[in-house]
């Protein structure tokens, strides 16, 4: 399977908070639910494309909780393919405290997550996605795992919350495979990774 992550994401890439006021007030974060501003139809049908592509989902704790609490309780609405995938597709959740799963069809990753999960994108399918879950992310960018990015940008700047990228990481070479924008101003921005970047000193252009 593919390996893909998709990330909404603010212009200083603050990724916390983005669904409701009070989903995550980690480290007094006060400025929470600021996607729905700029949900449009564009944006809702990009997004239930990504999920219907779903052979699977692999998810880091706090994201699994924040899903199994709404889309897993959530009586089936009929047609959504956003319930419907997460709620017929495998989970499998990146976890060392998560002990006794009750939403249907979820697998705990205990032990050695690298091989876990390369063994999971060596299986047939379609694609093994990521959404939110940041510390995985993370994890998996630093570890070289991921085959696609892909980044949903609202127009605002927050301030605060935690990022999605650290301020000290591994550095990654992106290339651009999709890009566009949505009427509320979200640009969707698809990237393969490359590997490590290449680095040049500026230099004058006599032909210039």
């Amino acid at each position: 399977m593919k390996l893909t992550t998709t990330t909404w994401v603010t212009v200083d890439g603050v990724m916390q908070g983005l669904g409701a006021a009070d989903e995550d007030r980690r480290g007094g974060f006060e400025r929470g639910g600021w996607v729905m501003p700029h949900y449009d139809d564009e944006g809702a049908t990009f997004l239930n494309g990504i999920y219907g592509r779903a052979e699977a989902f692999l998810l880091g704790r706090r994201t699994y909780d924040i899903f199994a609490a709404s889309w897993g309780t959530w009586e089936d609405p009929g047609d959504h393919p956003i319930w419907t995938a997460l709620n017929t597709r495998p989970k499998y959740v990146a976890s060392t405290t998560l002990t006794d799963p009750q939403w249907s069809g979820t697998t705990v990753l205990t032990g050695d997550l690298a091989s876990a999960v390369a063994e999971l994108k060596a299986a047939p399918g379609g694609e093994l996605q990521v959404h939110g879950s940041g510390v995985l992310v993370r994890w998996l960018l630093e570890h070289r795992l991921v085959d696609e990015l892909t980044l949903l940008v609202c127009p605002v700047v927050l301030g605060q919350g935690t990022r999605l990228f650290p301020d000290a990481g591994v550095d990654t070479g992106l290339d651009l495979v999709e890009s566009r924008s949505t009427p509320r101003g979200v640009t969707i921005q698809v990237y393969r990774p490359t590997g490590r970047p290449e680095y040049a000193s500026a230099a004058p252009n006599p032909s210039t």
